[in-house]
């Protein structure tokens, strides 16, 4: 069966974090070479439409996917009064190292080469992470993100090739990310999808995203890794 009509299952995990027990979806391909972990923010997470259809792109790739709540469910209740919880990218970021350092001790995945699909700012967390891990992450695909709350000395430092995705009505955002563009010293690229707002929500703009992650991860995971 190919796997561009193989919907994959999802294996839910629990992963130890520090103070935390994260939930997880995994879900694999037949074959694969390439494993991709999702970074949300507050608000969004595992089960998130948006971010499953990116999901099912990147599966029918031969890219293996790791969908993540890097909040609780108490922190998310909490957050939805308070807002506490929705900028704590230091929160997000040793979360999301955390499940890339257990991911990475699995037999079924130790193979894989790894990269992260971050959303707003979960694409903060996904940046500071992959500079910290530095070869260890391979290539790093934002959507809708706020790379500005990373850190200029990250936005210096990561290594990792680095596609920024951004609506093209998404004001605010679009000027954020053309800055970090700017800064980036990695192989890097920023994709504007016209017309459309911060969640993507307009007629074939997920699909847009979807492909152009889809297209980035399959450069820098799949034939990278292979490269003398």
């Amino acid at each position: 069966m190919s796997n561009s009509a193989y919907e994959a299952p999802a294996i839910e995990l629990r992963i130890p974090s520090r103070d935390a027990v994260l939930y997880g979806d995994l879900l694999l391909p037949p074959t694969f070479e390439a494993l991709v972990l999702f970074a949300h923010g507050s608000g969004s997470g595992r089960h998130s439409a948006r971010n499953r259809q990116v999901a099912r792109r990147l599966q029918h790739a031969s890219i293996a996917t790791l969908l993540l709540d890097l909040l609780t469910a108490g922190e998310e209740q909490a957050d939805l009064q308070t807002g506490e919880y929705r900028f704590d990218i230091e929160r997000l970021t040793l979360r999301l190292q955390d499940a890339t350092l257990w991911a990475a001790s699995q037999a079924q995945l130790q193979h894989a080469a790894m990269g992260y699909f971050g959303a707003s700012t979960g694409s903060a967390a996904a940046l500071i992470a992959a500079a910290r891990l530095g070869n260890g992450i391979l290539a790093v695909v934002s959507r809708g993100g706020r790379p500005d709350l990373a850190g200029n000395a990250v936005l210096d430092a990561i290594t990792a090739p680095t596609l920024l995705i951004v609506g093209g009505a998404d004001h605010g955002v679009v000027e954020i990310n053309e800055e970090a563009h700017r800064r980036l010293r990695c192989k890097k690229s920023l994709a504007i999808v016209p017309g459309a707002t911060h969640l993507f929500g307009e007629a074939g703009a997920l699909d847009q995203v979807a492909e152009l992650a889809a297209a980035w991860f399959s450069t820098y995971l799949t034939r990278l890794k292979h490269a003398p």
